[in-house]
């Protein structure tokens, strides 16, 4: 199901890109935003995981300084069936992670200094096997598409809202013919639909990656308890949220600047609430027993106190 929202999503965005295409310029500004694209995503296709890690100045890792790092890849590798990823560590004290790379032989899984510090080895393990879970559905290239689209709409419509202010007209009202109402689509609210179908996407991942990540370390709770310690720190730091830059953000295991208490049209990831709840779920189903060991007992606490078991039955979730 998550697959279907997914593509779903994505072909709404690309049919709004068509759109204002065409708006602007008939079947000829369709072919042109079309092959716009196209170029952008794949110059982001073989460029976009080292521009990621020169912004966050990522050092690859070795394995004499990070054995631990090492060791759980080694094993969570074998579990996935994936090629062995680059590892890299950002000199960074608010704790995440996050995946990149355009394909499984090319991938890099990437951790900050703060999540080495902050959690166990078993919630290293829900952590990592998230970030292969990522690499193995091919996420780091579905979220790149779904950027790019976006990104290209806000900006045709930026197009389109020139054009108007200068009287640039089609030859036909037809082909982009200067309507107020469509301009208003084009400059206001196909940007704004494009952003919340992007963000969309990134939440349908975030979930998918879950679930597999559970099975990748064969114990979802791992995750579970990590999220918690996450949450908590995001609850406790607030003046770290300032670390995480907004254009990369997506690609953390959490967002800490937009760590919504629910589902959010305008949120990057889902509420944790509803991704632990997923996990513990999952776990019963795996007949793995949610002791006192595998979760910080607060937040399970928590999560026990509120109704977070219809987070599925939301289609934007």
């Amino acid at each position: 199901m998550n697959y279907i929202k997914t593509f779903f999503l994505l072909g709404i965005l690309t049919s709004l890109f068509i759109f204002i295409g065409f708006s602007l310029g008939g079947q000829k500004g369709a072919l042109i935003a079309l092959l716009i694209t196209a170029a952008m995503n794949f110059f982001a296709y073989y460029n976009s995981s080292s521009l990621v890690l020169k912004m966050h100045n990522a050092k690859e890792a070795s394995k004499a300084d990070y054995p631990l790092f090492y060791d759980i890849v080694e094993e969570l590798i074998v579990h996935a069936n994936l090629p062995m990823p680059k590892l890299y560590i950002l000199q960074e004290s608010t704790p995440n992670a996050f995946a990149t790379g355009r394909n499984t032989k090319n991938s890099v899984v990437a951790v900050t200094q703060g999540l080495l510090d902050l959690l166990n080895k078993n919630e290293l393990k829900g952590v990592i096997a998230h970030e292969l879970a990522h690499i193995k559905n091919s996420d780091i290239l579905i979220s790149t598409i779904a950027g790019i689209i976006a990104g290209s709409i806000s900006m045709l419509g930026n197009i389109f809202m020139f054009a108007n202010l200068f009287g640039s007209r089609g030859s036909d009202e037809r082909e982009g013919g200067g309507s107020p109402i469509l301009a208003i689509i084009m400059m206001v609210v196909a940007p704004l639909i494009a952003m919340i179908l992007q963000m969309a996407v990134s939440r349908q991942r975030e979930y998918a990656a879950d679930k597999l990540g559970g099975q990748i370390c064969k114990n979802p709770l791992y995750l579970a308890s990590a999220l918690s310690k996450l949450n908590d720190y995001s609850k406790s730091f607030t003046q770290k949220k300032q670390e995480q830059n907004q254009a990369t953000a997506h690609l953390f295991i959490i967002n800490y600047a937009m760590n919504s208490q629910s589902d959010s049209l305008f949120s990057t990831h889902p509420n944790t609430f509803n991704r632990i709840a997923q996990l513990q779920e999952q776990a019963k189903l795996m007949n793995i027993l949610d002791d006192s060991n595998s979760i910080n007992n607060n937040y399970k606490a928590d999560i026990d106190n509120k109704n977070y078991k219809n987070f599925n039955n939301n289609p934007w979730s």
